[in-house]
């Protein structure tokens, strides 16, 4: 048995896809079917370590990018798409495989492009409440539709598709509060807030927090995800904002955030500020109350729209770019870290919105399509 995978160059695509790959590998080792061959099909691997972890082959292909605004990189980037796919149908049909599970993206497109004229069954999840423009398209062809929110469903087939939720790794699932503060050098007894921008940071969040941190830093301690590109910019800045400040310890910064500090900060935090992508259900997970911060142009309006997708359930508070200020962004932190109640309800907000089965009913459908497709 034959699996391959395919997604876009972020996190969001990524991780989901691990999460994924973990189950279809439990699964078939508690039915005791022969260890299925799983391949990744990206121009990036992302997170090598992550695929070699999950006996996930790494097949290296290209894909251009469509860009919304004016950039002479769009040119080119057709002719990286045209090669990519030529790639694409070249290592598809030297593997071919009984199914492709898709994330979307620009990345998927030659490999999905292959997979459709190879006549190889494509099953493709969405992530967002707006599907983007690969998985809009590849949804036609899909034999199976997954999708993490029911507003999606709209853009898709209603017979192909299953409200699955989100997949989230099995290892992050659960945070560890154990020596957490320790492990974090936090101080006991005070409040403790976790900042994450997304996998590559936001520069937004960034700069609004910097701003913020004499007031925040008074009542509260911060864990600050920057993004590797901003660490040190972040530093120098916080370095000079916090100068003599008797409580500048109680910022803690990092580039990226790997597995085990993410669930050390996951067991200790009291509140999450967080940008409006797939980092939801990490959070929802977790079952941490949060202030969701979408991005303003995202592709569709689809942060906004997850933003306030998960707010409906009570799990969240959203701020849109347009009225994040410092003061804002403060006043709220210490308005919902003083209410008890506001909290307890945001985390049944959260408990209530998360399917943690996620990569499992997509693991299962994925391996029923490729043992039929084996016959």
């Amino acid at each position: 048995m034959k699996i391959l995978f395919t997604g876009g160059g972020s996190g969001g695509h990524f991780y989901p896809i691990i999460a994924v790959a973990q189950e279809i590998n439990r699964l078939s080792k508690e039915n005791r079917l022969l260890s299925p061959q799983l391949f990744f099909m990206s121009p990036q691997p992302y997170n090598a370590g992550a695929l070699f972890d999950n006996n996930i082959v790494y097949k290296k292909n290209s894909a251009g990018k469509v860009r919304r605004y004016f950039s002479v990189f769009n040119f080119f980037d057709i002719f990286k798409t045209i090669w990519g796919v030529l790639q694409s149908l070249v290592d598809v049909f030297l593997i071919y495989p009984d199914v492709v599970f898709s994330k979307g993206g620009y990345a998927s497109f030659p490999a999905v492009f292959a997979a459709r004229i190879l006549r190889i069954p494509i099953v493709i999840h969405e992530s967002d409440t707006v599907p983007g423009k690969v998985n809009k398209w590849s949804g036609k062809f899909a034999k199976r539709v997954a999708v993490s929110y029911p507003e999606a469903a709209q853009y898709f087939d209603e017979k192909k598709i299953a409200f699955t939720g989100n997949p989230v790794r099995s290892e992050l699932v659960l945070p560890l509060k154990e020596g957490a503060f320790e492990f974090l050098n936090l101080e006991h007894g005070v409040p403790v807030i976790l900042v994450i921008g997304g996998s590559l940071g936001s520069q937004i969040i960034n700069d609004t927090l910097i701003d913020a941190l004499p007031a925040l830093v008074k009542d509260f301690q911060i864990i600050h995800q920057t993004g590797k590109k901003n660490l040190r910019d972040v530093q120098g800045r916080t370095s000079a904002m916090l100068f003599n400040n008797q409580h500048k310890s109680r910022y803690k910064t990092y580039d990226y955030l790997d597995v085990l500090s993410l669930r050390m900060a996951a067991g200790v935090a009291n509140l999450v500020v967080s940008r409006g992508g797939s980092t939801i259900f990490e959070i929802a997970a977790w079952n941490i109350p949060s202030i969701i911060i979408p991005i303003a142009d995202s592709h569709g309006d689809h942060q906004r729209k997850n933003a306030f997708a998960y707010a409906r359930n009570g799990a969240c508070l959203v701020i849109e770019e347009g009225n994040l200020t410092p003061n804002i962004l403060t006043s709220e932190i210490t308005r919902l870290l003083k209410s008890p109640e506001d909290l307890a309800k945001m985390s049944r907000g959260a408990k209530e919105f998360i399917k943690y089965n996620a990569a499992e009913l997509i693991a299962k459908e994925i391996l029923s399509i490729a043992l039929e497709h084996e016959k």
